[in-house]
């Protein structure tokens, strides 16, 4: 059984090894539409001509003893743990995330619970912060709930229309209210990283230091003035601004 599984669904993954590109767990779903094995859905949508149904997985098979089983947290049979977090409605297992499952969004979401609240209107679950005022888009100014057009909701958990977020983002990336980076700014951030290396500053900026404040994490830290921008030593992100005069470093002076 196990030979076949491996074959038919489990997308070449040796026996043992837990999880895959999107979830750490200990078990395979043995999915109800085609009766193959797969670490999860993504995996079984990437490679199957259909989509795997969550809520209707039964059963689960333990990447170590093999043992098909009931879909539950833990092994029956050698105890394995499947997820620090699982959820019995999504059949999510995964490592712990402070997941909570809303029964308002129907899904699991990544918490904790307590910084959240689910607001009826936007049917979303939205940050503590923005409860009673996240009525009005901050680009065009106009009512969310009453809107037919549909809501998006930025990393940082500030709402907008999708149409004007995509009109946002032709200008820059950041949040109009926030500063956070509205998307994931990763790749771009190590492109940077090459330019600032292959810019050397003239000589009299090199020692030149400078204080900063990132939009991202909301650290302080300072660092070596670059035109290119600055980088925040503690996330990474280019997404700062100068907190600070510049200075010479009294280390390279």
């Amino acid at each position: 059984m196990a030979a076949t599984a491996r074959e038919d669904g489990a997308s070449g993954q040796e026996r043992g090894q837990r999880g895959c590109e999107h979830y750490d767990r200990g078990c395979l779903l043995k999915a109800p539409c085609c009766d193959k094995l797969y670490t999860c859905r993504l995996c079984h949508d990437n490679n199957e001509d259909h989509q795997l149904d969550r809520f209707k997985v039964k059963e689960v098979q333990c990447i170590n003893c093999e043992k098909i089983q009931h879909a539950q947290q833990t092994c029956e049979e050698c105890s394995t743990l499947f997820g620090e977090y699982y959820c019995d409605i999504c059949h999510l297992f995964d490592k712990d995330k402070k997941q909570y499952h809303c029964e308002n969004c129907g899904i699991c979401r990544i918490g904790p619970k307590e910084d959240f609240f689910h607001c009826l209107k936007c049917n979303l679950c939205l940050a503590m912060n923005l409860q009673g005022r996240h009525k009005n888009c901050p680009i065009c100014l106009e009512d969310i709930h009453t809107s037919r057009v549909v809501a998006h909701v930025l990393p940082c958990g500030h709402l907008l229309h999708r149409t004007c977020y995509e009109e946002m983002l032709k200008e820059g990336y950041r949040c109009p209210l926030c500063m956070h980076s509205a998307l994931d700014m990763t790749r771009y951030w190590r492109q940077l990283d090459d330019e600032v290396a292959q810019t050397p500053m003239p000589s009299e900026y090199q020692n030149m230091t400078v204080d900063i404040l990132c939009n991202d994490c909301n650290g302080r830290s300072t660092v070596q003035f670059h035109i290119l921008g600055m980088k925040c030593k503690i996330c990474e992100s280019y997404n700062t601004a100068q907190a600070g005069g510049r200075r010479i470093s009294l280390d390279q002076q």
